[in-house]
């Protein structure tokens, strides 16, 4: 079966979405469009992996674990000790078997989106970090550093992005997926080789 068009999969996901999810989607697809024009990515991957990177995010949290267990997907300890963190695993998957993508640096880039992993290529950046600046977003405290340095450098952005998560999740007492450390210790090995 052929890759289902971006039209379609916009009106599937204003459907499936709540309304504040769609415009935080919509938001993610632009921005990725345009860090993928800033550093030469391919802007129709970056669109279409920022278009579904949350398309199962609205999904509630005991279906999506019913889900992975029906589709043999598997889960780390920190997901099944927070579900809001399957979504991305769950969002490959549907990627793929819903929306029929086939294009495994855009699936790549769903799955890694929320924890980001060591070594991410420049569309996995892009879209972990279109994520986190796009234009609905407000609460992050160096969104005015971040939003003109991703544009300038990925890592040296991608970086900021982790650490002001880490230390966010550390001041709430929220759960830290063990994979947002080890890429954040990544990227500063990589900026401290610089």
């Amino acid at each position: 079966m052929s890759e289902t068009s971006m039209d379609e999969i916009r009106k599937s996901l204003k459907k499936e979405l709540d309304k504040s999810r769609y415009e935080h989607t919509m938001g993610v697809m632009y921005t990725a469009a345009a860090l993928a024009m800033a550093h030469g990515a391919d802007q129709k991957k970056a669109m279409l992996a920022g278009l579904l990177h949350d398309c199962a995010k609205c999904i509630p949290n005991e279906e999506k674990m019913e889900l992975c267990k029906k589709y043999h997907i598997e889960l780390t300890q920190a997901e099944i000790d927070n579900p809001a963190l399957i979504h991305a695993k769950l969002g490959a998957f549907l990627a793929r078997k819903k929306y029929h993508v086939t294009d495994e640096e855009v699936l790549h880039a769903i799955l890694v989106h929320t924890t980001g992993e060591p070594g991410m290529n420049l569309l996995d950046k892009i879209i972990y970090i279109a994520d986190y600046i796009e234009p609905g977003r407000d609460k992050a405290k160096n969104l005015p550093v971040v939003r003109p340095l991703c544009f300038r450098d990925l890592d040296a952005a991608l970086l900021k992005i982790l650490s002001d998560t880490l230390d966010y999740l550390k001041s709430t007492g929220k759960e830290i997926d063990p994979l947002t450390e080890q890429t954040c210790q990544y990227y500063k090995a990589k900026a401290e080789e610089k």
